[in-house]
C-alpha cells in the first residue's frame, strides 16, 4: 500500500481508504464490519471514514465497535468524520457550520464511536449563513482540545477554502 501526507500535515494516510456510507449498520452490521476493516487493514488501510450522518450515527456506533472488537493500536490507524447535515431537526443542528452544531457534533460522534479523538473532522459541506471565520475558529477549538487531530473540508470550492 502506498501512503501520503495528509495535505501539509506530517501524518501518512493509506492511498486507499475504507469508507462507511450506505454500507454500515443498514447494509452491514459489527461482525462484517470487523471482517471488512480487517481485510482493508491487513491490506494496507490505515484511513477509516465516517460521517455523523451516515445511517442517522448508527455508521459511526457500527464502527466503533469493530474497532473496539479488532483491538488495534490506537496510532496505527486513522479515523475521519465530518459534519454539517446534523443528526435533529433544530435550527441550530442541521445544515449549519456554527459552532454550537460543531462542538456538540463532534462530542456525539466521539461517544457513538467510543473514541478519545478522531484523527480527522471534515466540514461535509460549506455553510452559507455562518461567517466562515465562526466555523474556522470553532475547528481549531475542536483540535486545541484534542478531540480532532486536523481538521478539514469536503466539497468546498477554491475560493471558500482560501477564506478559511
Amino acid at each position: 500500500m502506498s501512503f501520503r501526507r495528509l495535505g501539509r500535515a506530517g501524518v501518512k494516510v493509506s492511498v486507499l481508504s475504507l469508507g462507511s456510507w450506505v454500507t454500515f449498520h443498514n447494509q452491514v452490521q459489527t461482525d462484517a464490519a470487523v471482517e471488512m476493516m480487517k481485510a482493508a487493514y491487513e491490506a494496507g488501510v490505515n484511513f477509516f471514514d465516517n460521517a455523523e450522518v451516515y445511517a442517522g450515527g448508527k455508521s459511526e456506533e457500527v464502527m466503533g465497535a469493530a474497532l473496539k472488537k479488532l483491538g488495534w493500536r490506537r496510532g496505527s490507524y486513522l479515523v475521519s468524520t465530518k459534519f454539517f447535515w446534523g443528526l435533529n431537526d433544530g435550527p441550530n443542528e442541521r445544515n449549519t457550520l456554527n459552532r454550537k452544531r460543531l462542538l456538540e457534533g463532534m462530542d456525539g460522534s466521539l461517544r457513538r464511536f467510543g473514541l478519545d479523538y478522531v484523527d480527522l473532522a471534515f466540514c461535509h459541506r460549506p455553510d452559507r449563513e455562518t461567517p466562515v471565520e465562526e466555523t474556522a475558529h470553532a475547528m481549531h477549538n475542536i483540535v486545541e482540545s484534542g478531540r480532532a487531530l486536523y481538521w478539514g473540508v469536503s466539497e468546498w470550492s477554491a475560493d471558500e477554502i482560501r477564506a478559511a
